[in-house]
């Protein structure tokens, strides 16, 4: 299961930041990796993807346009008597357990209907439930029952003692968060905020020592050029060519 990239949300690189704020900003989130026990981000989902899940999800969507077809079936049969043939059950389960081993988290965002992605990583091993417990840690109502699903198509989460690898959600993927609202109830709590002032007060941090961290190799190399101009220009120097008489000119 893929993951968006966070690149849309990025301001551009070479904009002055204060060293000051990168550190402050590094510093409030590794507090919230000491306190919450993993790595924690929050961004702004983008527009662009919002869009596209915006029109996935729409109303119990046009189940027809995932039915899994004849030609499907006898695709993925042939493929699976392939495999049957050229490989003993002991090599595929070898093999299946290199690839787990190589893996060493799985990347998960939680897509909030305001708009908000809080990300978060865990073990390949953890399991859902993990995920589960940590919601109920930086919900802004924990009381409030919800759901996570996953689309296309909508599925809803509900083995949470499956471990992450065997969900699929590894190197990482994307749920979306819903709150279970009961039956007549107006929406009036439902466009959040979702989270606690705590975790939100993170949104866009990541982005801050990020930055910082491109501009400041960049500003040392203009430095040292500046201080040691010489260099410089000894390097930008062309070398000088000794003009050669051809043998067959005489003078």
């Amino acid at each position: 299961m893929l993951i968006d990239s966070p690149s849309a949300f990025k301001r551009r690189r070479f904009t002055t930041m204060d060293p000051l704020d990168a550190e402050s900003s590094k510093a409030k989130l590794l507090a919230a990796k000491e306190k919450f026990g993993r790595d924690i981000r929050v961004f702004e989902t983008s527009i662009a993807s919002q869009t596209q899940n915006d029109f996935a999800n729409s109303a119990d969507e046009q189940d027809d346009f995932y039915e899994f077809t004849p030609e499907d079936y006898y695709r993925i049969l042939a493929t699976k008597k392939q495999d049957k043939f050229l490989k003993t059950r002991k090599i595929r389960e070898s093999e299946q357990a290199a690839r787990r081993s190589r893996i060493t988290k799985a990347v998960i965002r939680v897509r909030f209907p305001d708009n908000n992605t809080l990300e978060a990583t865990f073990h390949p091993s953890e399991t859902v439930q993990r995920l589960f417990d940590l919601l109920m840690k930086v919900l802004a109502r924990p009381e409030q029952p919800f759901y996570l699903y996953t689309t296309p198509p909508k599925k809803q989460i509900k083995d949470l003692s499956e471990d992450f690898y065997s969900a699929g959600f590894v190197p990482g993927a994307i749920v979306y968060f819903s709150e279970n609202m009961p039956k007549g109830h107006d929406g009036t709590d439902a466009s959040g905020p979702f989270l606690i002032d705590e975790i939100m007060s993170l949104k866009g941090l990541d982005l801050v020592v990020e930055q910082t961290g491109s501009v400041q190799p960049a500003e040392a190399m203009r430095e040292s050029a500046a201080e040691n101009p010489s260099a410089a220009v000894q390097d930008q120097k062309p070398t000088e060519k000794k003009a050669v008489k051809p043998k067959w000119l005489k003078m």
